[in-house]
């Protein structure tokens, strides 16, 4: 089969006027967030908040501060980012699980549209409580606040809601009229500009000796053996054989079942056990930072990275995060029941709830592996640091990120070439379907 040819393709794209359209406006929104990542908000010493960043390490402020790209280390408008947006999605996502009015909303494209508002709304929120956190945050950081007081909290929840809003809706223009899920480009592009300083700061660490030549290539190995293995276990996935019954009519005859499979992910969970798993990890020593308990101190010590109860813990809950993840983002009956509603059936198995009993254990199994591989990930950037003594560390968590969101955008590029390939040949008259699901998932 002949392989496909990068320069053709990038030369397809730019002969592809609507593809084209949605690249360069996505770029161009894209350059907007940079731009916004620069405008201080009003009040804050920068360099203060800068040199408490780099002392404290990461931790949870650490793990906020990569997926809005620095802004918040910086006290940007944009500090908040996309990720009150994200959390509202994500709570709105657990409250259909579990209320049966919201879930029976999400079944409709009315009910959709009003979650979404709803989710709007639980943005302004969200960024509301959270600008008057980082507010109260940045007073408590010595030399960071000019003229600390009423007028200063006030003046910065207005300025970082004002910022979340506008990224949100940066987000969702992406999502309408560019290439990809705004919010997830967003985070893919605040964790990728980060990457870049991080090599040079690398090869800096080689040229001063603090890092040898072997340690370096060791790790280099290493790093390329686990982008390898993520995006493996990205698009690693079981395949269930089912059958539908063709409607269409062929040469005058009804033609038989056509065979095809549902693709269950093996990764379905995705990141967020382990952004869940960390947030609950750091909560002692957050806590004890705005409290000043000399017990939540102790606590955190024993919960900080590289302690055996750290990595237990952290392997503990990103098991269980997985498990409960899934299980609210994957429902079996209701994949059982459009099944059915297509008068689809997986071959030995009964329609309904037999089906939805099948598919449920089946996601059980293949979960574990996929609930280890993530438990891996997570803590490999510890392992590598402590095995070659390196003061940077790469992130499995924004690994696993950057990766799926790539993956996604360019199959969604692939698609849009795709179907610009066979609009070409309908109108020509020369469409010849090979294989059984020409031009379709199932």
């Amino acid at each position: 089969m002949a392989q496909p040819n990068p320069v053709a393709a990038l030369s397809n794209i730019r002969n592809t006027p609507e593809l084209w359209q949605k690249i360069t406006f996505t770029l161009l929104c894209l350059v907007v967030y940079r731009v916004g990542s620069h405008v201080t908000a009003p009040g804050v010493d920068v360099t203060a908040m800068l040199n408490f960043f780099q002392s404290q390490g990461g931790g949870l402020l650490g793990l906020y501060d990569l997926f809005v790209g620095g802004n918040l280390s910086r006290s940007t408008i944009f500090a908040l980012g996309i990720m009150p947006y994200i959390s509202a999605s994500i709570f709105m996502q657990i409250g259909a699980a579990v209320i049966p009015s919201l879930e029976k909303k999400q079944k409709d494209e009315e009910g959709r549209k009003q979650i979404t508002q709803w989710t709007r709304y639980f943005t302004v929120v969200l960024a509301a409580v959270q600008g008057w956190g980082y507010a109260l945050f940045t007073s408590s950081v010595t030399g960071a606040v000019i003229n600390p007081g009423t007028g200063f909290m006030l003046t910065m929840v207005l300025f970082l809601t004002t910022g979340a809003l506008f990224v949100m809706w940066l987000g969702e223009q992406i999502t309408e009229r560019g290439l990809g899920n705004g919010a997830s480009l967003l985070i893919f592009f605040s964790i990728v500009e980060r990457f870049i300083p991080s090599i040079f700061q690398m090869f800096g660490f080689v040229s001063t000796g603090a890092v040898s030549l072997l340690a370096l290539l060791a790790m280099t190995a290493m790093m390329l053996a686990v982008v390898a293995g993520v995006v493996a276990i990205t698009l690693a996935a079981r395949r269930i054989a089912i059958q539908i019954p063709q409607r269409t009519m062929a040469r005058g005859r009804q033609q038989e079942s056509t065979k095809s499979f549902i693709p269950l992910r093996i990764n379905t969970a995705g990141v967020m056990p382990i952004i869940f798993a960390q947030s609950l990890i750091v909560v002692p020593g957050a806590a004890a930072q705005f409290s000043g308990s000399q017990t939540l101190a102790n606590i955190a010590d024993y919960l900080a990275p590289g302690t055996w109860l750290y990595f237990l813990l952290s392997a503990g809950l990103i098991i269980f995060f997985t498990y409960f993840y899934t299980s609210i983002i994957f429902n079996p009956a209701d994949l059982s029941e459009n099944l059915k509603k297509q008068g689809g059936f997986i071959p030995g198995v009964k329609p309904g709830a037999k089906t939805a009993e099948y598919i449920g254990s089946v996601i059980e199994r293949i979960t574990l592996p996929g609930a280890i591989f993530l438990t891996v990930i997570a803590l490999l950037p510890i392992w590598l640091a402590d095995l070659f003594a390196v003061p940077f560390t790469f992130g499995g968590t924004s690994l696993l990120i950057v990766v799926g969101v790539a993956l996604d955008t360019m199959a969604q590029v692939n698609n849009h070439l795709l179907l610009r390939k066979y609009d070409g040949f309908m109108k020509k008259g020369r469409v010849r379907f090979r294989g059984r699901n020409a031009g379709t998932g199932f």
